[in-house]
């Protein structure tokens, strides 16, 4: 492979070439089965293993960081009062009866739009981003926060990412949920968690381990567009870090943060001081971790914010030399694909 020297700054050198049949569309069953790449830091070493090998690799007196959010059913499908269809995929609440959303089909400032369950919306803003501002009511009555929550559970659909190309089933509740997951609020799953099924909770619980929250959203699946990614403006994400999860994270020796959101939340509490508000850090090889010592995730899409969060870790160089390595080995990559350790 060509080892020259790769600008960090520059958004082309995060760009790599994926065949498309090395995109999951599904995950693997069992779960333990899925490929686990790990690169060990200590001795430039890559091993080929799987996840039921996954804890043998993990060094002594270590933290483990977990996200539990939970995914909601954040996409919703109605059709306007003129009769054109509309897909609403839900990013967030801006207050308790305004919500900033998506929307696939063409929408203006004052359109209705009708779903089942005598759900409506009403257009109140179309934001320069391409999100729009919108309110809900049922039989006549303005509807809050927790009330769509529960009408997005009746009748949304789990939010797949744009890549996985087909409709999402029934399995997708469970398979694009963590075993953990408890606070909802995400539109997209921390994915390096979905390897992990109930017996890998129960060995995670008998070590030194802490949840946190990060509420990921729809931003994760932007690409970088800035040709200096310095420039690169980070969305905001919510987050929450309760005081036992501080108290472990202030006195950890060693941290192994399970997936990228875990890291960003850490990194942004390590450097912000910050337990609970808005999560907008950008970690690259500019911006490196501070209280992250390892890392597990999936392979990621080229010129993402991941892929250069991972390049922080190992160098632009690595990443690109491994996920070659990865891809000649017919790992399977992104959100329900294989996944890979960093020691």
């Amino acid at each position: 492979m060509n080892q020259t020297k790769l600008d960090v700054k520059s958004l082309q050198s995060y760009d790599y070439d994926l065949p498309k049949e090395l995109i999951a569309t599904y995950p693997i069953y069992p779960k333990n089965q899925a490929k686990l790449l790990v690169y060990d830091r200590s001795d430039d070493s890559i091993t080929h293993s799987y996840f039921k090998d996954f804890f043998d690799f993990i060094p002594k007196n270590c933290l483990f960081v977990l996200n539990d959010t939970k995914v909601l059913k954040a996409r919703i499908f109605g059709k306007k009062s003129s009769g054109g269809s509309v897909e609403i995929l839900y990013h967030n609440a801006l207050d308790n009866h305004r919500f900033i959303v998506q929307i696939k089909g063409k929408v203006k400032v004052g359109d209705e739009i009708i779903f089942p369950s005598s759900l409506k919306a009403i257009i109140l803003e179309c934001l320069r981003d391409g999100t729009r501002i919108i309110e809900f009511s049922k039989n006549g009555e303005i509807l809050n926060k927790q009330d769509i929550v529960g009408i997005l559970n009746e009748i949304g659909h789990i939010p797949l990412p744009p890549y996985i190309k087909r409709e999402d089933c029934l399995s997708d509740e469970s398979d694009y949920q963590s075993v953990f997951a408890k606070n909802i609020g995400a539109i997209a799953a921390p994915t390096a968690s979905l390897h992990f099924d109930n017996n890998d909770l129960e060995k995670i619980k008998q070590k030194e381990h802490c949840f946190i929250t990060l509420h990921i959203g729809a931003g994760t699946f932007f690409g970088v567009e800035s040709q200096n990614i310095t420039n690169h403006k980070m969305h905001k994400e919510s987050f929450f870090i309760d005081n036992t999860a501080k108290m472990k994270i202030d006195n950890a020796k060693k941290i192994l943060c399970i997936g990228t959101t875990t890291c960003r939340c850490v990194e942004y509490y390590a450097k912000s001081g910050k337990t609970k508000g808005d999560c907008d850090i950008f970690i690259n090889p500019l911006n490196p971790p501070i209280k992250t010592n390892y890392l597990l995730t999936n392979f990621h899409l080229p010129k993402s914010s991941l892929i250069m969060l991972v390049s922080a870790f190992i160098g632009v160089e690595k990443t690109l030399e491994i996920y070659n390595i990865a891809k000649n080995a017919q790992y399977r990559f992104y959100s329900y694909g294989d996944g890979m350790l960093i020691l």
